[in-house]
């Protein structure tokens, strides 16, 4: 024990001068016990704790863990926590059970506790320590006193846990339900399958099988907790499906911010809710397939057909590369589908997994435009088509308010799906020509649109605005004459007969007979395939 204290740790007691000028004034004053200190430049004394005050004496005696009486020097008593003195784990295993409710409340005792600690450890009487704090948290001085003493067997750091009420979990653990495991497995492997069976049903052939085999079982209500407890992806894996699975994973976000507008597009295909009258005179529901801008999410054009077919993918991606020209590092994102896959836009494409591949198949639109494909995802077997941007524009609130709901093609909307028809479903048809005015209109609304929510309008500009500003910065190259010609005709690799002539597997037929063609330059000439470029819709004209 440190019987001589300095006179800079003399004037951090209580009731002693907070200056070391006052410290030696009174020591010489009262005449205090001292000696000079060692080891240390110049005059300077320490004192003996005897000649102290009696609570500034006590203080430090405290501090040192040591207690002065008539009978002498007493060590105190520290508690002292071994690692078996009590389960830890045990301990806060009845804190995640217990209720918000008994957390709380352990959670408001935490601090009054911990403030009484702190003053007792400074020598403030236990009687004290326990009326100032509860004064101060205005509660019960005998209640602090049972939670203190309550908690002097754990660690600080558990002591939370150890606040818990643990009553309330006590009794629900009395009495669980008996619950045989064979009924228990019959269960579950009825009510995991992927026919999505309703509980009561299966409750009611856990029954009938219980009284078979005599198993014990509790009521439908216990029996469906027990199911809830089970994991939930277990549950939607057996349920719903692998690919319903996939969906509990957290969305990716992605940023585009390092993105130039047209860097990078992506393009699907929207099925009108309107009943138009075609061209030809056919009531249909047109189909239009989209490019948007993925940076700045503008509609960048479209073209709108009876279907998602090869003519409008491919015409409309020429109004795209005719109007904003072609980026030096240029992206396409589609779906993996017949229409928006087929070789003759995808073709030479090194992971087209639609049609079969052929190495003489020439390369595809996209490809010679210099464009790199990327597909959506499919998992199981079915495709993650609503990963693409252009998804959001056909959601609530999108094309379909500003063109299907025009109030121009009122008595055309067929509504979302048969459960949602409008009173005045079927009354007309709209003409083709109305609709695709209307069309027109409709996106350029949903472009201009001020106070987008996305990352780069900032919740203030439109696509337009955003697409407008981007775009100047962006570096593209004009579309040559050849290139826009290509666009315009699809190509397919056939043979080469030794006279010259060959034949094209598209269009109709007349009884069996397909379109056949010559060119003298091709006489003898030893080539056996030749790529050749065509108009769809005049097979009869020239080819190229």
């Amino acid at each position: 024990m440190r019987e001589w204290i300095s006179a800079i740790e003399c004037m951090d007691l209580s009731g002693l001068p907070g200056s070391l000028m006052g410290v030696h004034k009174r020591a010489q004053r009262e005449g205090w016990l001292k000696r000079r200190r060692e080891g240390i430049r110049g005059v300077a004394y320490e004192y003996h704790i005897s000649s102290l005050p009696n609570i500034a004496r006590a203080e430090v005696l405290l501090q040192q863990g040591k207690f002065k009486t008539s009978q002498g020097c007493f060590e105190i008593a520290r508690p002292t926590l071994e690692a078996h003195d009590y389960d830890r784990e045990a301990l806060w295993s009845k804190w995640d059970k217990a209720s918000d409710s008994q957390r709380s409340l352990a959670e408001k005792w935490l601090p009054s506790i911990q403030a009484t600690d702190e003053m007792l450890n400074q020598g403030i009487s236990t009687k004290t320590a326990f009326a100032t704090v509860a004064g101060h948290y205005q509660v019960s001085a005998s209640t602090l006193r049972d939670k203190y003493y309550q908690v002097q067997k754990f660690a600080k750091p558990d002591w939370a846990a150890a606040l818990v009420d643990g009553r309330g979990a006590s009794r629900r653990n009395v009495h669980k339900s008996e619950f045989d495991e064979d009924a228990w497995q019959f269960l579950i492997a009825d009510y995991l399958r992927p026919e999505k069976p309703a509980f009561r049903k299966c409750y009611e052939r856990l029954e009938l099988a219980a009284r078979e085999h005599g198993w014990s079982i509790p009521s439908r209500a216990t029996a469906f907790r027990r199911i809830q407890q089970l994991d939930e992806a277990m549950v939607v894996a057996c349920r719903e499906g692998e690919h319903a699975l996939m969906h509990l994973i957290p969305a990716q976000q992605r940023t585009v911010e390092h993105l130039d507008a047209m860097q990078w597009i992506n393009g699907d295909g929207y099925l009108h809710n309107v009943f138009v009258r075609w061209f030809n005179g056919d009531v249909i529901r047109p189909k239009t397939w989209f490019w948007q801008d993925v940076k700045t999410r503008k509609i960048l054009g479209w073209r709108c057909d009876v279907s998602e077919n090869i003519d409008s993918i491919r015409l409309s991606f020429m109004d795209v590369v005719t109007r904003y020209s072609i980026p030096e590092d240029f992206h396409i994102t589609i779906d993996n589908t017949r229409g928006a896959a087929n070789k003759w836009l995808t073709g030479g494409a090194p992971n087209r997994y639609r049609f079969k591949v052929k190495e003489d198949d020439p390369k595809g639109l996209f490809l010679l435009m210099g464009a790199k494909m990327h597909w959506t995802s499919v998992v199981a077997g079915k495709g993650w088509g609503q990963a693409k941007p252009v998804e959001r524009a056909f959601g609530v609130g999108g094309l379909e308010e500003y063109v299907d709901k025009h109030p121009a093609l009122a008595g055309a909307y067929t509504g979302p799906n048969p459960q949602a028809k409008p009173d005045n479903y079927g009354d007309h048809a709209v003409d083709a020509e109305l609709f695709l005015k209307t069309f027109a209109e409709g996106v350029a609304m949903f472009n201009a649109r001020t106070g987008r929510e996305t990352e780069m309008c900032g919740g203030k500009l439109s696509f337009d605005d955003v697409f407008e500003r981007e775009y100047a910065r962006t570096i593209v190259r004009k579309p040559t004459e050849e290139q826009k010609r290509m666009l315009l005709l699809p190509a397919e690799a056939v043979n080469v007969s030794r006279k010259g002539e060959f034949t094209l597997k598209v269009g109709g037929s007349l009884k069996g007979a397909k379109n056949v063609y010559y060119n003298m330059a091709l006489m003898n000439a030893g080539v056996k395939k030749v790529v050749v470029r065509f108009d769809p819709q005049q097979l009869h004209s020239t080819v190229y």
